[in-house]
C-alpha cells in the first residue's frame, strides 16, 4: 500500500505537479519581489475566478511594471483595472484593482515592501504567518492557504502546508487525507508541487480519473 500510495503521488508530480507561482512565471525565491508576486497571485486566486485567469492576471501585472509592491502602489487605479481587463480578469477587475492598492500599502508600510519581514514578526509560526497575511485586504484564510502552500518551497517553515482543497484532491485518488501522511510520500522540497497537482486534481473530474488507480 505505501509503495502504490508513493508511486501515486510520483505520478501526481509528474503531471499535475507544476505550481501556480511557476505557471505565473514567478521565479519562487526567498527574495521581495517574487514574494510579493506571489501575494498578488493568492489575491487573485481567491475570487470565485478559474484559476487559469487568475494565472494569466498575474502575469500581465508583472508585465505592466506591478511586480513590486511599490509599483503596484504607484500604479494608477486605472492602470490596474487594465491590466486585469487584458487578462480577461472582468468579473472582479475595480474591487480587485481597489484591494491590490490598499494591500501594497499596508505590505509597504508594515513591512517596507519585504514579506519575509512578516515571517519574521510572526516568528516563523505557521499559524502567525497565516494571521498576519489575513490582514491584508482580500487575503482571507483561502488567500493565506494559496499562499501558504505555495511559500512552502521557499519558506521551510510553513511545510507541509496542505490545506482543505489538497486533501480533498488526496481523497480523490486514495491518497492519505491528513497532512503528514502525505508530507511523508514526497520529499519536502517536492511539497508544495504535490499540493498544487492536488489541488488542481480536485477541481478537475477527468484529471482525477487519470490518476486514480493502479495504472497512475
Amino acid at each position: 500500500m505505501g509503495s502504490h500510495r508513493s508511486q501515486t503521488a510520483d505520478a501526481v508530480l509528474r503531471r499535475a505537479g507544476r505550481t501556480f507561482a511557476d505557471e505565473a512565471g514567478i521565479r519562487l525565491a526567498d527574495k521581495p519581489a517574487p514574494l510579493y508576486r506571489l501575494l498578488v497571485l493568492a489575491v487573485l486566486l481567491s475570487t470565485r475566478i478559474s484559476s487559469g485567469l487568475a494565472v494569466d492576471a498575474a502575469a500581465e501585472l508583472t508585465r505592466a511594471g506591478m511586480g513590486t509592491a511599490r509599483r503596484m502602489r504607484d500604479a494608477t487605479w486605472q492602470q490596474r483595472v487594465d491590466a486585469l481587463g487584458r487578462a480577461h480578469y472582468r468579473r472582479y477587475d475595480e474591487s480587485t484593482a481597489t484591494a491590490l492598492g490598499d494591500g501594497a500599502t499596508l505590505v509597504l508600510d508594515r513591512y517596507r515592501g519585504d514579506l519575509r519581514m512578516l515571517r519574521d514578526h510572526a516568528g516563523g509560526d505557521p499559524g502567525r504567518i497565516r494571521g498576519l497575511l489575513g490582514e491584508i485586504p482580500r487575503i482571507g484564510p483561502v488567500g493565506a492557504d494559496i499562499f501558504c502552500r505555495e511559500a512552502q518551497a521557499v519558506w521551510p517553515q510553513l511545510r507541509p502546508s496542505l490545506d482543505g482543497k489538497v486533501l480533498d484532491g488526496a481523497r480523490r485518488i486514495g491518497l492519505p487525507d491528513d497532512g503528514d501522511g502525505l508530507a511523508g510520500l514526497v520529499p519536502a522540497g517536492d511539497l508544495a508541487r504535490l499540493a498544487a497537482g492536488l489541488v488542481r486534481i480536485a477541481l478537475d473530474d477527468e484529471l482525477a480519473a487519470e490518476l486514480d488507480g493502479p495504472e497512475a
